[in-house]
């Protein structure tokens, strides 16, 4: 499926184009005759269940977790009461973090987030993890940028029907950052990646791997279940082995491909100039000081 692939920064908060959502029909079991009454028989599920409460129940909100679980309501009310709970208990990722406290990830480029998407559609996050200094930023800020470029990412509709791409690039990773990697850091991981957020992942592609790699490899492994390992590919320093999954010209050039380094402060800002975002974040708890203070 070919879509509208311009570099621009900003997110598309429009109605999907049919052939979207023909192939969510086809995918995702997202029939436009029943989605309403699926909706609503999924709101009142919440309520009669009365395991969380939501800060909105509105149809566009209700609709990302149907879609992340295939319009199966059971699994969907799993996902949302998964969602609230790890924002419960993790408030230190989640609550009053400002956004432009963030923006300082994106400078040493550790995270960063093409304002393009691959050829079937689909958003791109890629971690340089060896960029990250644990001295400069705290586990907890990490985790804190990552959740709020999948909350800007997951208000697309298209990234709600068609999921996201991860590339990890462990180049110059080093035993010093391996050691933080521990059993219940990759446990959140895990949570924020596969059973706590409406954003499915379509892929992950682990290049520039080495030996240090399969330190973080094994701590991450008994928590992935086998559908998630069947999405996990590893490249090393083969290129050619990437561009058999995304073609090149959809990936920046230090991995073959024709586009510069786009980083996490480039995409921020970029959702910041828009009130609908900003708004919708807000209402999540986060904060913008630069904006608020004027």
């Amino acid at each position: 499926m070919s879509l509208d692939n311009e570099v621009v920064a900003e997110l598309d908060l429009g109605e999907p184009p049919k052939e979207l959502l023909d192939w969510a029909k086809e995918h995702l079991g997202e029939n436009p005759d029943t989605r309403c009454q699926i909706i609503s028989d999924f709101r009142d599920m919440i309520y009669a269940r009365g395991e969380c409460t939501p800060h909105r129940t509105d149809d566009a909100f209700l609709l990302r977790f149907l879609r992340a679980r295939s319009f199966i309501i059971e699994r969907a009310h799993r996902l949302l009461v998964n969602y609230y709970d790890f924002k419960e208990n993790n408030p230190q990722f989640c609550d009053n973090i400002d956004l432009v406290n963030l923006k300082k990830i994106g400078a040493d480029k550790i995270i960063l987030v093409p304002p393009y998407r691959e050829a079937s559609g689909r958003r791109i996050m890629n971690y340089r993890v060896g960029n990250w200094a644990p001295d400069k930023y705290t586990i907890e800020e990490m985790f804190q940028a990552t959740i709020a470029v999948l909350e800007m990412a997951v208000m697309e509709q298209r990234a709600q029907i068609l999921g996201g791409i991860c590339i990890f690039d462990f180049g110059g990773l080093s035993m010093q950052q391996a050691w933080h990697m521990t059993p219940s850091l990759a446990h959140k991981v895990i949570q924020i990646m596969v059973t706590c957020f409406p954003m499915r992942i379509h892929a992950l592609h682990i290049v520039n791997q080495s030996y240090v790699f399969d330190v973080i490899y094994n701590i991450f492994k008994p928590f992935l279940n086998e559908a998630m390992k069947e999405r996990i590919f590893f490249h090393g320093d083969n290129l050619e082995s990437l561009h058999k999954h995304i073609d090149p010209k959809y990936l920046p050039e230090r991995y073959g491909g024709i586009h510069p380094d786009y980083d996490y402060e480039h995409w921020v800002d970029s959702c910041r100039k828009n009130s609908k975002i900003v708004e919708e974040l807000k209402a999540l708890g986060y904060k913008d000081s630069e904006l608020d203070g004027k």
